[in-house]
Parts: structure tokens; sequence; C-alpha cells
């Protein structure tokens, strides 16, 4: 559930782009609010657009599309030459990620917890222990992470970290929060992962 930031002033060549992110790789999500959390960000060939960026210390890999192999920018992760090959830039977007992921500005910290997540692992600060997660179980921490300061409903997990469509009867959700919860936290308060508030769910941070 990787967000998308792509800035270009080209209207209709950033909604043929985004469109086809959607298509290709649909895990991938185009937030609607300025203030998400941005996992990869795409400038179409404007440098000066990064400064929004640079602006709010956004720490994602930086995709440069360009029509020469010339730019020099150190905050540039990877240039790729206009025009697309589509293949090859899905592929540069997910390699992004993965890279990203496994970099110290990839983890994700809050409440004396660091998640890795391309590694399933989460240290624990109050004590140093690793405790290895589950796909599913990474994938809720970070879309509580990402949604954080807001109450998380069980339908919107069940939609974004397992695909369901919303109203779906199962306890899915309340099963894989409760082992999370039990597995990480084991019955220390301090170390309490998960609130449940106003019948959803968001992290403590």
């Amino acid at each position: 559930m990787p967000n998308i930031l792509f800035l270009s002033d080209n209207d209709v060549f950033k909604k043929d782009i985004l469109d086809q992110i959607s298509y290709h790789i649909p895990e991938f999500k185009i937030p609607n609010n300025e203030d998400d959390i941005i996992d990869i960000i795409i400038i179409d060939e404007k440098l000066d657009l990064l400064e929004k960026c640079f602006q709010k210390e956004i720490k994602a890999p930086v995709i440069f599309l360009s029509k020469t192999d010339k730019t020099c920018n150190n905050n540039i992760h990877h240039t790729i030459i206009k025009p697309l090959v589509l293949s090859s830039f899905i592929d540069d977007i997910k390699s992004s990620i993965n890279i990203f992921e496994n970099s110290n500005d990839g983890l994700l910290e809050f409440n004396k917890y660091k998640l890795y997540p391309s590694r399933k692992e989460i240290l624990n600060l109050r004590n140093n222990e690793t405790i290895k997660l589950t796909e599913k179980e990474v994938a809720i921490i970070k879309y509580l992470y990402k949604n954080q300061g807001k109450i998380v409903s069980k339908n919107d997990l069940m939609q974004e970290v397992w695909g369901y469509v919303a109203d779906v009867a199962t306890h899915t959700v309340e099963t894989h929060i409760y082992r999370l919860r039990q597995k990480v936290e084991q019955d220390d308060v301090s170390a309490q992962l998960i609130q449940t508030s106003d019948g959803g769910y968001k992290l403590k941070l």
C-alpha cells in the first residue's frame, strides 16, 4: 500500500501515468490528502517541483523523468529517460520501494518501536527484543501508521489489507489484531501497540 506522489505540470501526461500505475500496480495508492505519508515521489522534468518535498522533509525515494541523462541533483535517486518504456518504469517503481524499505529512511518509528517492513520485524526499544511479523501484521501496522491520528474502521482494514469489500461478515481483522497485540505487547501496558477506539483502531504514537 505505498503512497505515490506524482508531480507534473502536464495534467494529461500525469493522468495517463497515474492510470497506468493504478492498473499495473493497484496496491500503490494515490493520496488524496497532501499531508498523507509519501513512500515514493515521481517528478516530471521540473526539478523545482521538488522544493515542496524538501519543505515537508519527505524522505521517500525520488524518480525523475527527464528527456536527457544529464540531470545532476543529489536528491534524485533514479533518473528515467523519456519516452518511457512502461514495463521498465513499473519495475523501477517497485525496485525503488524495495530499496527504500531496506534503508534506514524506510523504517517506521513510534512509541519506542522500530518497524522494518521489508524484514517483517519490529524492534521493541524497551527491551531491545526483535519480533518477527507476518506480511499481514506488517500491512496492518503500516496502514495504521499512514493514518496516524485517525480512527481506522474494520472495513477500511479489510479493504486495504485484505482487498475485501466492505461489510463482509468475518472476524479476520479482530483475530489478526488480537494475535499481533499478544505477540508484541506481551502484557506490558507501556508497550501498547494498537488502540481500539469508537469501533475502530489506531496506532499508539
